[in-house]
């Protein structure tokens, strides 16, 4: 190899599933102990308006993840024809129902249902999905005890491979309230300095090239290409786009290896871990409700 090519950087690929798995039975032992001293399970609410078949193998694999860690989990299919007030009524039922803990709305929502108002309805309490404004604002103010579930996630996999944030150049792709936004604040909160990047950003190779810590949220199938990466960042890939009947992420996977130390898959990467958030999140709304 001639001094002028880089030394190819071995990359660690994220195995989601088995870290989300090492931290659902670290749950799972808390959810025994708990109900070994006389209390009753934690309880997840999820709601579904509409038949959207991948929005239905999302439920069900929440209700897997629920059941295996000794979680309740109740389910309610509504027609997509259900009007908002409708859904904002049952909403109501579950924010004064003692036996639910979590409720999470599954978006995307039907178009005449307003995903804000919805997000508003739900009682802060048990807000496991962490989109109420309050929510949000607590985010912002470094207080929050409930958090988005994917941006959790991603901090879970940082800390887990110990990726070092304090000093950091992070770039964030994407502005959304559900990850981009979220885990900007994470990232800054843990002393990183944080670019928050989308369709607009001049230069935007540039920016990424700049990265030690490089997120990719924006749903455009490797839109991220290899010489876009910095060697040796930590590339967070949460993207899923399905292309030609295959799941491909944000980030050109291939392309990746060799120069990221670490990339996340878009099978088994960040989508278990967000389950697990949603977890935690549950049983942290469960203890914080019940003083346990």
């Amino acid at each position: 190899m001639s001094e002028s090519e880089p030394v190819p950087i071995h990359t660690e690929v994220l195995d989601g599933l088995a870290l989300a798995n090492e931290l659902r039975a670290e749950l799972g032992e808390t959810i025994t102990k708990l109900v070994g001293a006389g209390n009753r399970a934690p309880c997840l609410a999820v709601v579904l308006v509409g038949d959207d078949p991948a929005s239905r193998s999302y439920i069900k694999g929440k209700q897997r993840a629920c059941g295996r860690i000794g979680m309740e989990s109740v389910e309610h299919i509504l027609p997509a024809s259900t009007s908002q007030e409708q859904l904002l009524a049952l909403i109501a039922d579950l924010n004064g129902d003692d036996g639910v803990d979590g409720i999470l709305v599954q978006l995307p929502l039907p178009s005449h249902i307003s995903s804000a108002v919805v997000a508003e309805a739900v009682d802060p309490a048990k807000d496991a999905d962490a989109l109420h404004p309050t929510t949000s604002g607590r985010l912002l103010a470094g207080t929050a005890e409930l958090i988005s579930c994917t941006p959790m996630g991603i901090m879970a996999v940082l800390d887990h491979y110990s990726i070092p944030m304090e000093g950091a150049n992070a770039v964030v792709i994407g502005r959304s309230n559900i990850v981009g936004k979220p885990i900007a604040l994470l990232l800054q909160q843990r002393n990183a300095t944080v670019t928050l990047c989308h369709s607009r950003t001049r230069d935007l190779a540039g920016r990424c090239r700049e990265a030690d810590i490089l997120v990719a949220a924006v749903g455009r199938p490797r839109m991220v290409k290899g010489d876009w990466i910095k060697p040796g960042a930590a590339v967070i890939d949460v993207g899923v786009t399905e292309v030609e009947g295959k799941l491909v992420g944000d980030v050109d996977f291939d392309a990746a290896i060799g120069v990221a130390r670490l990339i996340t898959p878009s099978r088994r990467g960040i989508g278990p871990m967000t389950i697990t958030m949603l977890l935690r999140n549950t049983l942290l709304a469960y203890r914080n409700r019940k003083g346990v």
